[in-house]
């Protein structure tokens, strides 16, 4: 491993990077990103040595990609029209099975993994970039029969010394659960601080009078659009899916006040209090 390409080098792509080069500093990283200001960052950074193009994959060992999965699509087939039969190729976004899809038939299947490190913030670009980010996070691997095995292994070792537990996963069952735990968490707290802004119109009061508890509520929304739409856009159907659930809890606990029903107000409370065994350890 002596090449690594990042394709998008910002808060996740940028991240790998910072922990690649950390782990081992003899390879040299090359990164690849639409946005010429975030190359000129990372490199400034230090989180890449060169700058480079797709061109110029051909030379790589290692493939990293972290652009938005709408674009992920259609460069994934492009990458490995380009890269040696040795090289890996791993893509890191939120939906899987469109991805998949997308390289299903391709020659070069072999050299693809599909991957997806539960992890980030809601901070974008090259200086949202995180050392140790992933210690700790589960890394879901679809479809991973599908991988070299040589490669498989090369991979699983990079994710063991980055201190990432793995689970594997089919791109199905991936895109349905991860829209319960992520994509609606994230719709929520866009939907939740639109309200209050509609709501709010004095933008100090919203800053004088919010307290911890929205301001943790809605710090998913300060994530990227450009990087969110297309993964609403990708996993459309579970996403709706969940909404309509979370949609009628909402009615129904709203019923409640208005029927005075305090008392199912406290034993839906407590119930969902468990969560909170369920969550025990996660920062």
């Amino acid at each position: 491993m002596k090449n690594v390409y990042i394709v998008g080098v910002g808060l996740i792509g940028g991240s790998i990077a910072k922990d690649i080069k950390h782990l081992n500093p003899d390879i040299t990283l090359f990164g690849i990103d639409k946005n010429e200001a975030h190359l000129n960052q990372a490199l400034d950074l230090g989180i890449i040595d060169n700058k480079a193009t797709l061109n110029d994959i051909v030379n790589a060992h290692i493939v990293i990609v972290s652009i938005p999965v709408d674009a992920s699509v259609n460069v994934l087939p492009q990458i490995l029209d380009l890269v040696s039969d040795d090289t890996l190729v791993m893509e890191s976004g939120s939906t899987k099975l469109d991805i998949c899809k997308a390289v299903e038939n391709h020659p070069k299947r072999r050299n693809f993994m599909a991957t997806h490190p539960i992890a980030g913030t809601e901070f974008s670009g090259p200086s949202a970039a995180i050392q140790g980010l992933f210690k700790g996070k589960t890394n879901i691997i679809c479809e991973v029969e599908k991988t070299a095995f040589k490669l498989q292994e090369m991979a699983l070792a990079i994710f063991n010394i980055m201190g990432m537990r793995i689970r594997y996963m089919n791109p199905e069952s991936h895109d349905k659960h991860i829209a319960y735990v992520s994509h609606l968490s994230h719709i929520s707290s866009f939907m939740l601080g639109k309200t209050v802004m509609e709501k709010e119109k004095n933008e100090r009061d919203i800053f004088d009078m919010a307290g911890s508890g929205f301001a943790s509520t809605v710090r998913l929304a300060k994530s990227s659009p450009d990087m969110w739409t297309p993964i609403f856009k990708q996993n459309k159907t579970n996403i709706i899916e969940t909404l309509d659930e979370y949609i009628n809890n909402l009615e129904r606990f709203k019923t409640c006040l208005e029927t005075n029903a305090f008392e199912d107000v406290y034993k839906e409370m407590n119930d969902i209090n468990h969560i909170k065994d369920i969550l025990n350890g996660i920062e």
